[in-house]
Formats: C-alpha cells, structure tokens, sequence
C-alpha cells in the first residue's frame, strides 16, 4: 500500500483531533480508573527456579562512556527440542586500561518441565565473547529445525549455530555477518518471499575511544553524554541466501544513513501479507520501511504518521512492539520513550496511516518520569486483549527530575476502550524500582499463562512467573512452516470465538534488544472452543480449521493440519 500527499495530511488532522500534549514529568501515577482492583499478580522465581545471571556494563572503570547505557537483552527459546522454554542472556562488557572494549559471555540456561533451569553456558559452547554485547535474537534462520542466537553488540555481531546435539558453534564470519558497528537490536524476517529468513540490524551512534568527548555537569562531575553529542549510524541490512549464508545489501535497499536505532520489529502492519521494518530511533525520527516491487525499502514514517510524537517531536524511542490494543484487527504500533516523553501508541488506522493516541488511550496516565526500555504485548489475564509490560531504568548517572531506578509499567487493557498501568497491585517485583533494559515474554511453565524474563544494568535476571487468579481460558499454536521459513515469521493467525474475533501475528524482533517465545497464545475468557482458526501464511495461502478445544497447545504444520502436543 503506497501513501499518497493526501493521506499525509489526512494524517496530520487526525493527529491533531484526538492527541493531547504529554503530561509534564512527574504526574499523578494513578488514575481514577486505576482504583479498581487488578487481578494480576507476578512472582520472582529466578533465583528458585536457578536462575542467577547479571548483565555487566564495566561503570566501575569509570570510562563514563555512553556504551555503557544500552544495557543488554535476553531471548526465550526451545534451542534443544522438548517443548520447554529455555533463556540465553546477553553478558554486556568491560574495558582493558581504559582504552579497549572486552566482551562478557552471556549465558544459557536450560528449562526442565517442573524443575530448575540448570546452566548450560560451556557445555552448550556459547561462553564465546568477542564484542561487548547487548542484544540476543533467536530464530531458526537456516530452516533446519533448531534455534540459533545472534547477539548484538558494540565492534560486531556473533552468530551462534545450533548444531542440533545441544551443542553451538559460532559462524557470523563465515555465515557473511561481518559487521564491525555499534549493533544494539536485530530482527529476522522473510523480506523478499522466498522462504528465507533476511536480517535487519540496528546500528545506534559512532561512539568510540576517539570520539568520547567530556560531558561534564555542575562541580564539574562527568556525565554520560547525550546521543545528540554523536552522529547515527546506518543501519543493515543482509538478504539470506538460502543456504545458511547472508550478503550485505545495506546499499541495495536503500536504508538512509541518520538512524540512531535501539528497536526493530518486523510484521505486517498494512494487512497486505507483505512484511514492514519499524525502527525505534534515539532522538531522531523513527523509521517505517515498507517494500516496494523492486525489493528496496521506502521509508514512510513521516507520511503514515508513525516517526514522531503528536507534538511533532522526535522521541529517544527504545522498545517497540506490534499490539492490537482496540481489538480491531490491525497491528498497532508501540513504542517505549524516554523521561517526559510519553509512550508512543500509534493506531493503525489502515491504508498505511497511524495515529497517536497515547493521551486518547490513557497512556499517559503514569506522567513523565519513566525512561523505558524493553516492552512487551500479551494477555496476562486471558480476557481476550492484549495487556503490555514495559521495563524501565535511567541511562546517565545524575538524573535531576527522576530516579536511576524506576518502578516498571504492567498497562491492563480494558476491552480495547483504555489502557491503565496496575503494576503497583501486581506483586513486590512490579512494587520495586529496578534499572530494567530488555524483556521477553513466554510461558516458562507450560502452565497456559505467559511469563515475563527481564534483563537489569548491573543487577540478577528476573524472571517473572504469571501467578495471576482466576484467568480465562487459552489457546496456543505452534506454527511451523514448510515453503515458509520454518519459524513461520510473518504469519497472521485469526482466530474466533464466542466472545469475538482476535488477531496476533509471529512478529520478528520486538522489545528491546531481546526474543519472544514465538508460539502464538490468545486468552478467550471462558470460552471452552474456539469456532474457527484462519492461517494466514507468508506464502499467500491460506489454512481453515474448527471447533479447536480450549487450554491447549496444538501444532500447525504449512500444509499438513494440526496436532494436539
């Protein structure tokens, strides 16, 4: 779908109806709406559950340099086939005499069904640490049935290949991935349509030993500088070659060179079973590309409405992600922002226009002080609309008008209409502040309620197991593709019930600098069926099904029908 000048400024008078400027920082947290008891409820198990891992960023050489910020990502994944979530966390880094970067291994913890995750760091070979890293993408990307790892990071990205024995070996060189930039966040997605994952990296500003300039502030105390003290850098862009390889077509699809990005998310956002590229950018623009018949990107975030805030602001925006929040069918657009910048939620209003309605939905609401990272959508209480979770944590060390660490945002959708935060009756952890970066979501447990794993600057992984009562019932479907890529990203699933109709898509990327469980879950309160099940494949096909009974996990197969797990 092209926009056309038309629709730009039809854009811009929606922008101006139903948008409100954002609340100035430290505004009342609670809303009128918000006295009403939530039923969600979160509990810390990493520690019981043998988690105990911290991400690193090297502040205590005190290079005060803005590296140190970004803080890292974890991924949730099955990487050994039984159906058990397993997490891999980034480990950051540090310095050598003040003067070279050293990477920190990350580390990889194994699910077992019941039982404690148990590390599996150097038996499974992935203690490798080349770069100081921030980010870890999971995906399939050679369609040979086992997860991969990318991690991101500062001088380089590394590419772990599951060999299939539990084991890893990594292979970005030889896979084609050199790419020596300032890497934060990353997504796989099947651009051209050839059943093959491509990659898109994001690229944040050309900081380096050279180029760190002294940002001191008052008694001349140094201070992280600002990303406005650097230049961006392009972003990436690699297409698959369909044999476990990748070439650099950054110049072939035209990305532009003044990004400053720290989140990406893939999915098909027009409805036109054609995948877009949402980038969040760090006081710059954000970028929205959509693909043309040629196979370049034309970048259309200022024409749908999508790059800035409703003030006509760029945001220094970090965590994205894809939500239908008013239950219409389109993919919404959110993003997390920084302090006294409101939450970005742009509403797809079809034909490639978004409009921002963060004051319209009750965003807002929480006032000004969050600088948020990861985020991420889901239903937590199975009423049949997705909730979303946002992390939250300062990046310099004297912050003035709000703490370094901050209290995290758990937003509960209220039947599309609005959205209102109800961390503070969710459990201690959503009670307490923390230094939060990346996140990822998934049910940890098998149990049907979706998890979240949060990753902290200098402080243990959380891992937040869902103890909400009385949910509603669920369903949840894992897809896998055969002329599709195997992770079947890009998929659109519809599915209907008594209490109407939902959407959800395999998005790739999304939060910040982390990886999502890519089965598909919907919450369908008490319904104890659902009526029909639309597939919809990258390929253009199109798959049928009915009368799929509730609380369970079933297994879509491109082609071949489904089977319960």
């Amino acid at each position: 779908m092209r926009i056309s000048p038309l629709m730009c400024v039809c854009a811009v008078l929606l922008i101006g109806c139903d948008s409100d400027a954002p609340p100035a920082p430290g505004g009342n947290t609670t809303t009128p709406s918000e006295k009403k008891l939530s039923l969600a409820r979160f509990e810390n198990q990493a520690q019981q559950l043998g988690i105990d891992f911290t991400y690193r960023n090297g502040e205590e050489h005190d290079v005060v340099a803005i590296l140190e910020s970004l803080g890292g990502g974890l991924a949730l994944l099955d990487y050994d086939g039984d159906r058990v979530l397993d997490l891999f966390v980034a480990g950051g880094g540090t310095y050598e005499d003040k003067s070279k970067t050293v990477g920190l291994p990350g580390a990889l913890f194994r699910g077992h069904q019941g039982e404690e995750f148990t590390n599996e760091t150097k038996s499974a070979g992935v203690d490798f640490a080349p770069y100081y890293s921030h980010g870890a993408q999971a995906t399939d990307y050679d369609n040979d049935g086992f997860t991969d790892i990318l991690v991101t990071g500062y001088g380089g990205l590394t590419l772990f290949h599951n060999q299939g024995d539990g084991t890893f070996a990594e292979v970005a060189i030889s896979a084609g991935l050199g790419d020596p930039w300032w890497s934060s966040s990353a997504a796989f997605g099947d651009i051209n349509g050839d059943g093959d994952l491509d990659l898109y990296v994001v690229h944040y500003v050309n900081w380096s030993f050279d180029n760190h300039p002294d940002c001191p502030i008052e008694n001349q105390i140094r201070e992280m500088c600002s990303p406005r003290s650097f230049d961006g850098l392009q972003d990436a862009f690699f297409f698959s070659n369909g044999d476990g390889t990748f070439r650099n077509a950054t110049e072939e699809v035209g990305l532009p060179e003044d990004g400053k990005g720290l989140g990406v998310v893939i999915g098909d956002m027009t409805l036109d079973g054609k995948p877009e590229i949402y980038v969040g950018n760090d006081t710059v623009a954000n970028f929205l590309f959509q693909v043309t018949d040629k196979g370049s990107f034309e970048e259309v975030a200022f024409t749908s409405g999508a790059a800035i805030d409703d003030t006509g602001t760029a945001n220094g925006s970090m965590g994205v992600d894809l939500v239908d929040i008013n239950l219409d069918g389109r993919p919404d657009i959110w993003v997390a922002n920084y302090q006294n910048e409101s939450i970005a939620l742009y509403r797809n209003e079809g034909s490639g226009l978004f409009v921002h309605v963060s004051e319209l939905m009750g965003v807002n609401s929480v006032g000004g002080l969050f600088v948020g990272w990861g985020t991420s959508a889901f239903d937590f209480d199975h009423d049949a609309d997705e909730d979303v979770f946002v992390s939250n944590g300062h990046v310099i060390r004297y912050p003035k008008d709000s703490p370094i660490k901050q209290e995290p945002l758990l937003y509960e959708n209220d039947g599309g209409k609005i959205v209102r935060n109800v961390a503070n009756q969710a459990g201690e952890y959503m009670q307490a502040a923390h230094n939060g970066r990346g996140v990822a979501a998934g049910d940890i447990n098998n149990d049907g309620a979706i998890d979240l794993a949060v990753s902290h600057l200098n402080d243990p992984v959380a891992l937040l197991v869902n103890k909400t009562e009385k949910r509603g019932n669920w369903i949840r479907f894992r897809l896998i593709g055969t002329k599709s890529n195997r992770d079947a990203i890009g998929v659109r699933v519809e599915i209907t019930t008594a209490a109407g109709t939902q959407t959800r898509q395999i998005k790739g990327g999304g939060s910040y600098s982390s990886s999502n469980d890519l089965r598909v879950h919907f919450g369908i309160t008490d319904a104890s069926e659902i009526v029909s099940l639309k597939v919809f494949w990258p390929t253009g096909d199109v798959e049928e099904f009915a009368n799929l009974k509730a609380n369970t996990d079933w297994t879509l197969v491109e082609g071949f029908g489904t089977v319960i797990e």
